[in-house]
């Protein structure tokens, strides 16, 4: 009778054991074959108060393939008596995208009115950047308690019915956490959340810093691929303050830092797909500086820490 070892070498699958290299958990062996797109987020130059019309223009010169726009920005911009069709033309002659909205609907609360009035104001928020070709955006614990732990289940229950919004609008939302939040500042708890929509278009957007801050670390990112992260936050963070300590206004550029961005480009790049990096920065000192040399400087250093992969 034949038995299994037999058999295995009859398919060739001992002697190819034998002949393979040796690996270890934790050793990368393959390399990248991931795609990045360099995306300017306007906080970093929001200190100078440039308006969306002239952030667009600046990233725009500074050779970013797209931009991550704050939904305030972009309301103000409406109140003032323009249009979104003039603003979609700018993006358009300048040949840079809107990869991504920053907003700040409390889509996440306990509480049923206040939570409808924040599916409400979604909705209106994911129509006004569609018609800005825009397909995703954020959706972070806005206004949640946090004097009480969040019941996961019912976040994901409620990112579900987000999501279902957001086919019909066209602007899905991504699952967004906040490292220095009392209640939902982990990566562990946004894959919960994510896994209980039990949805193939849930996605999360992390950020380097708030990987940091929170205390989730970067070999998270090794338990996740294909389309789970389509976007995340680049910054870096310096050494010299503790990291519960650590502000938005900490964030330093990508390199100058002590952020483990080769590993994370590595994981991020592994998972397959293109990936959009996008710089997010709340610095005092840059904000201080001319905002085109600040765009400039920027996907400068995300070029330069890209290519060490």
């Amino acid at each position: 009778m034949t038995n299994r070892r037999d058999a295995l070498k009859t398919l060739g699958l001992v002697t190819g054991a034998a002949l393979a290299p040796q690996t270890s958990f934790g050793k990368e062996q393959k390399k990248p074959t991931g795609k990045f797109k360099f995306c300017l987020n306007t906080s970093t130059i929001s200190g100078q108060k440039p308006g969306v019309q002239k952030s667009i223009e600046i990233a725009a010169r500074a050779g970013y393939d797209s931009v991550e726009l704050w939904v305030p920005e972009i309301k103000a911009f409406k109140e003032g008596g323009n249009s979104l069709k003039t603003l979609k033309k700018l993006l358009d002659d300048s040949h840079v995208t809107v990869e991504d909205a920053i907003g700040f609907a409390p889509w996440m609360v306990e509480d049923d009115t206040q939570r409808a009035a924040g599916f409400a104001q979604m909705k209106e928020e994911m129509e006004m950047m569609a018609e800005l070709g825009c397909t995703r955006i954020a959706a972070p614990s806005s206004g949640v308690k946090t004097d009480v732990p969040l019941d996961l289940f019912k976040v994901g229950e409620r990112y579900k019915q987000l999501l279902d919004l957001g086919r019909k609008t066209g602007v899905m939302p991504l699952l967004e956490f906040w490292g220095s939040s009392p209640v939902f500042y982990h990566f562990g708890q946004a894959l919960m959340a994510a896994a209980v929509a039990n949805d193939p278009d849930a996605r999360i957007l992390p950020d380097v810093y708030h990987l940091f801050r929170g205390g989730s670390g970067f070999d998270c990112l090794k338990m996740v691929n294909g389309k789970l992260i389509d976007v995340i936050h680049m910054n870096d963070y310096p050494s010299d303050v503790p990291r519960e300590q650590q502000k938005d206004s900490n964030r330093v550029y990508p390199g100058d830092g002590v952020a483990p961005l080769k590993q994370i480009l590595t994981d991020l790049s592994n998972m397959g797909g293109t990936k959009v990096l996008s710089l997010e920065l709340f610095n005092l000192d840059y904000w201080k500086n001319d905002a085109l040399t600040v765009a400039k400087t920027g996907v400068e250093k995300m070029r330069k820490v890209v290519a060490m992969i």
